[in-house]
């Protein structure tokens, strides 16, 4: 199927996600390695990547942003997903979740620099939130290595857990 690619860094296209993109879903969202961080049980079942998508095309609607589908573009391969959702009033949190055979190939600070770059210069947003599964030691070195300042601990319900939480500034 031919994707709409709105945004693109060197190796990656986002695209959108919409509600024939269950196959893919369930590639991402029903993986547990991919999911180990970021529910209480570490796994998701149907029912939850069904909602996931839900989520994602919900966010897109309402608020113009979701955590977009992300795509190789040498192949054309999903990577995971990478992008926003509204955290507070005029506020948004950026996230990220790959595909396994993704790790550990920079792919994931290439697309949050590019949604970084996406929230400040198209959003105009003022600052930007990420947190964390304090058990995620990659998703923090990222977060460091994007500039983001740890700021507290927050809870965060789908975890039952206080993750590390971070802002990044508005440098413009």
């Amino acid at each position: 199927m031919e994707r709409n690619i709105f945004l693109k860094t060197n190796r990656i296209g986002f695209s959108q996600w919409t509600q024939n993109d269950i196959e893919l879903a369930k590639s991402l969202w029903g993986d547990p390695e991919v999911t180990r961080y970021i529910c209480a049980s570490g796994i998701f079942s149907m029912d939850d990547i069904k909602n996931r998508l839900s989520t994602e095309i919900l966010n897109e609607s309402v608020h113009k942003v979701q955590y977009w589908p992300i795509f190789e573009l040498a192949t054309n391969d999903l990577i995971g997903c990478c992008g926003l959702r509204p955290y507070k009033a005029n506020e948004y949190e950026i996230g990220f979740h790959l595909r396994p055979a993704f790790w550990g190939k920079g792919y994931a600070k290439e697309a949050a620099d590019a949604v970084i770059d996406y929230v400040f210069s198209v959003l105009k947003a003022k600052k930007l939130f990420a947190g964390h599964n304090p058990n995620n030691i990659a998703s923090r070195k990222v977060l460091n290595k994007l500039g983001f300042t740890y700021v507290r601990d927050e809870f965060y319900e789908p975890t039952g857990l206080f993750h590390p939480s971070y802002e990044l500034e508005n440098p413009n």
